[in-house]
């Protein structure tokens, strides 16, 4: 045993009895990097104990609350900008000190909406989102000059990077790159051609070919991302026979992916939703459903989704199209010209590798096994990875990126048996052939990445906040579902990101709603198809920016998966998606809110576009073209 001298003894006892004090230095300080003139924003301190905190921002004491032992503060910045210090103090001893810059609310809107002005001038978008990344990164370091020069390098350094690294996002990398390499193997085995050689007999003409893909559309419902490369990449070469624009063949593959998912009662977006409604319902008295019947009793409520579904079928069943569309579909049946010129280039200069050579079997087979493996090892891997008492929770409770990365792998290895098995392909070929789809893939998934860092960028502005606090005094209950609609789709618009929309925004709704509401003295049984209609509104509102925005990942995923343009998949679709997204607003979100029958209201919506439609479309092919 090892004795300890009297005078070490002592001053041993002391640090332990000090530690506390010695270590109240660890802190976690979760604050904003950049403060908005009028809009609050909330800054936490995790310390060691509350006892004795105290938070100061430039020597002004900051109100402050204990949650979960945790300080929690508000903060308001007041109409003057610049720099401000946030200061936490224990006993009056510095524990930790930071400068945030403060700058006006409005500024937070301009990067998305530069990236997005710029994407419509120049017809490019990597320039136009880098540009909007760049100011963005300035505002949040200052707008100074010093923080444009350190704004460059923190565009790729931190939010380029980060959204390369975040697990999810490189999750939908790897995924996208995996199921690439599937489609190059079996374009180059045959088995694509062998597909289009089975369908042309069911898909004989245009309107036939894409009824077929708007239904595979609407088969593989269980994910957006999934739909959208699984039908992008396999329908490609039947709508490329039957002179169907790329621009239709993107709208057909974008139109039929997120509206299903959000609604579908069982896919990978049901967990992430009822996640959101769950946490928002946290701390509300008065509302006694769990938060998987709010979500239920809210579909019926999401209009533009059934709509935009609707109006799909509608057109392709009518063979009428209208604005740009209208001209992208009359040269691809007049010239055979799938895209346009000058687009022809960046979105088939994979080619080359895709097709498959001379004397090869052309076997649907060898098309077919990955693509139903792919869809079964989804369906099979939520299951798996899933826990739960029922199908609901155990589809909602999956993993979906592991599942879909297990899915696309299986899928891929089947394409390799198959090729190398029959004698198709040999080893080298098929590693050729998956580096050659990976590669078709690059150049959207490098839109991809900027669209999540400009995300990223929009959050740290808070331009959702920033939204919402300049609608805060102007709300009525009967009128809310509308703003928060229109809120949710000007937030998409700019960020780029429906489930990130979703994130901020659920959370803010459910509680202003819920005291709206009581505020009123309206908050019961009666009124609670406002709640309903709120909750829809978030997630429609959000799909529905997707359909227009050109930062928009699963805007640019369908772009990517049927190898059209990006821009003029966005500039087709738009008239399409402001059509609908009007019609859902005023003619059923409006009158809802003010407690008319979803039922009618939503085949009001359907009449209505029926009836524009009508007047607006023009008939694709000439009569006796024998192409309708």
């Amino acid at each position: 045993m090892i004795r300890l001298p009297g005078r070490i003894l002592s001053i041993a006892l002391l640090l332990l009895a000090s530690a506390p004090a010695l270590f109240a230095a660890d802190i976690i300080v979760d604050s904003p990097r950049v403060l908005l003139t009028g809009v609050p924003a909330g800054i936490s301190v995790d310390t060691a104990g509350t006892d004795g905190i105290g938070l100061t921002l430039d020597g002004r004491a900051l109100p402050s609350r204990v949650e979960s032992d945790d300080l929690t503060t508000a903060v308001l910045a007041e109409d003057a900008t610049g720099v401000v210090r946030l200061e936490v103090t224990r006993h009056d001893q510095l524990l930790h000190s930071q400068e945030i810059h403060v700058v006006p609310g409005w500024v937070s809107v301009l990067p998305p909406l530069v990236a997005i002005l710029l994407s419509f001038l120049l017809r490019s978008v990597i320039p136009s989102l880098f540009a909007g990344l760049i100011l963005g990164a300035w505002m949040i370091n200052g707008m100074t000059w010093q923080g444009a020069v350190t704004g460059v390098f923190d565009t790729m350094t931190i939010y380029i990077l980060n959204a390369m690294i975040d697990r999810d996002h490189g999750a939908i990398i790897l995924f996208t790159l995996l199921i690439g390499g599937m489609v190059g193997i079996v374009s180059r085995n045959g088995g694509m051609v062998g597909i289009v050689n089975r369908v042309l007999p069911i898909a004989r003409t245009p309107k036939r070919g894409q009824t077929v893909i708007a239904c595979l559309g609407l088969g593989i419902f269980f994910d957006d991302y999934a739909n959208t490369l699984i039908v992008g990449n396999a329908a490609r070469p039947v709508s490329d026979h039957l002179k169907i624009s790329r621009e239709k063949l993107a709208y057909l593959v974008d139109s039929t992916a997120a509206p299903v998912a959000t609604v579908a009662v069982i896919t990978t977006w049901i967990g992430f939703q009822v996640g959101l409604i769950e946490d928002a319902m946290a701390g509300l008295t008065g509302i006694d459903q769990p938060a998987y019947s709010l979500f239920l009793q809210s579909i019926p409520y999401s209009f533009y989704p059934f709509l935009a579904v609707f109006f799909v079928f509608l057109i392709v069943l009518s063979g009428k199209d209208f604005g740009p569309m209208y001209r992208a579909e009359r040269r691809a049946r007049s010239s055979g010209r799938v895209t346009r010129d000058a687009a022809l280039q960046s979105t088939d200069q994979s080619s080359g590798e895709f097709g498959h050579e001379p004397g090869i079997p052309c076997r649907a087979r060898n098309a077919v096994l990955p693509i139903v493996c792919l869809v079964a090892g989804v369906i099979g891997g939520m299951y798996i990875s899933g826990e739960g008492d029922s199908l609901q929770e155990i589809v909602g409770s999956a993993d979906a990126y592991v599942v879909l990365i297990w899915a696309s792998l299986l899928s891929c290895m089947v394409a390799f048996f198959l090729s190398l098995g029959q004698g198709i392909l040999r080893l080298e070929e098929c590693v050729q052939a998956w580096i050659a789809g990976a590669q078709f893939m690059l150049a959207g998934l490098l839109l991809l990445v900027m669209a999540w860092a400009i995300a990223d960028v929009t959050r740290v502005l808070q331009t959702a906040p920033y939204l919402i606090s300049i609608l805060g005094d102007t709300l009525s209950p009967y009128t809310l579902p509308t703003i928060v609609f229109l809120l949710a789709a000007g937030a998409g618009f700019a960020a780029g990101s429906s489930w990130g929309v979703m994130a901020i925004l659920m959370p803010l709704v459910i509680p202003l709603c819920w005291a709206v509401l009581q505020s009123n003295g309206i908050a019961d049984a009666a009124h609670m198809h406002i709640l309903y209609s709120c909750i829809a509104c978030v997630l429609c509102g959000a799909v529905w920016s997707d359909h227009c925005s050109p930062i928009s990942d699963t805007t640019v995923l369908s772009s990517l998966a049927t190898g059209c343009d990006h821009m003029d998949h966005v500039t087709t679709q738009l008239p399409y998606a402001l059509l609908g997204g009007t019609v859902a607003v005023v003619i059923c979100t409006l009158p809802a809110g003010y407690g008319l029958p979803w039922w009618m209201l939503l085949a009001t919506g359907a009449v209505v576009l029926y009836v524009a439609h009508r007047f607006l479309g023009k008939a694709t092919d000439p009569p006796g073209a024998g192409l309708s």
